[in-house]
């Protein structure tokens, strides 16, 4: 059993004391343990190139990106891709995960897991995730951070178990004067294990039952839904997995979000959720490329302007 903890903050700061405590009961139950830091490790941003998308159009047999050699990256997914489990912890500075996480999951597709089972690479394992966050108010000034982590799992096809969301935690070691919430790592340690032992098919949420809006995914964040490019809609969606459905009152008089009976047909957390996807990009490609003429004629406009820079 083999379990990675990420941490994209400071060294001995609020989220690895978290993230070092769950790691601990891992190990304890006879895990694996590798923790990595995001600041030790050269990752370069993602250009947006294409060369990933391209690659896996035609069909290419391995990972590539054109930092490839050039960086870290390839260095930390070759680990990542073959754990049973993953725990990220990321500090929030201002609502979302802090930009070195978000840079780092720029940099996914080209390890993008069910492609890469798709043209037979091996010893890609199905992993469970859980995600910690940390910051020093309350959710209100948190509001996109755990839901900022799910969102980037979805490319690695890693099914997120359970969340922490550290609030009121300002300066460095203000995490121990709140032993329920080390009690709180410790327990999501536990619940990654129980997933890791539990048959792929019946692996479920096991954090807090009432956490969030979404009951698939458990992010607080809905929006209205509109007109996919296929034409399906649903009255409001989970903005993180893509979940389906409307708001309604239950028996209790309480609003709930309850997933329509096709509301999984996009939803990212299911592989083939995802795979609609590759469908509607390949129909915006299809469309850039039967008016490729146009798009040259207009573009020269754009081409042709500059305004001055700062340097």
């Amino acid at each position: 059993m083999k379990v990675m903890g990420i941490h994209a903050g400071r060294k001995n700061g609020n989220s690895s004391v978290l993230l070092k405590e769950a790691l601990l009961v891992c190990r304890e139950s006879g895990a694996e343990v590798t923790m990595i830091n995001l600041h030790d490790f050269n990752i370069k941003y993602c250009t947006g190139c294409e060369s990933c998308t391209k690659n896996m159009a035609m069909g290419g047999k391995k990972p590539f990106c054109v930092w490839d050699g050039k960086d870290d990256m390839d260095l930390i997914m070759k680990e990542f891709l073959v754990q049973d489990g993953v725990i990220i912890a990321v500090p929030t500075y201002d609502l979302m995960p802090a930009g070195i996480y978000i840079s780092f999951t720029n940099r996914f597709l080209p390890y993008e897991a069910a492609f890469l089972k798709e043209i037979g690479v091996k010893g890609i394992k199905d992993r469970v995730g859980a995600v910690i966050s940390m910051g020093g108010s309350t959710r209100a000034w948190q509001s996109m951070a755990l839901e900022g982590i799910q969102a980037t799992m979805f490319t690695q096809s890693i099914q997120i178990v359970d969340q922490i969301l550290g609030t009121k935690c300002t300066n460095p070691g203000a995490v121990v004067l709140q032993p329920d919430l080390i009690e709180r790592a410790r327990l999501l340690g536990k619940n990654l294990v129980k997933a890791i032992h539990t048959p792929v098919e019946k692996r479920e949420w096991l954090g807090d039952k009432n956490d969030g809006w979404c009951p698939v995914c458990h992010s607080n964040s809905l929006s209205l839904g509109e007109p996919h490019w296929d034409g399906v809609q649903w009255p409001v969606e989970c903005q993180v997995c893509g979940a389906g459905g409307d708001i309604q009152k239950d028996e209790n008089g309480k609003w709930k979000f309850v997933v329509a009976e096709n509301g999984l047909l996009k939803c990212r957390t299911i592989e083939k959720g995802r795979a609609l996807h590759m469908y509607e990009i390949q129909a915006g490609m299809k469309k850039v490329m039967e008016n490729k003429e146009i798009i040259k004629e207009k573009m020269e406009k754009y081409k042709n302007i500059s305004f001055p820079s700062i340097k």
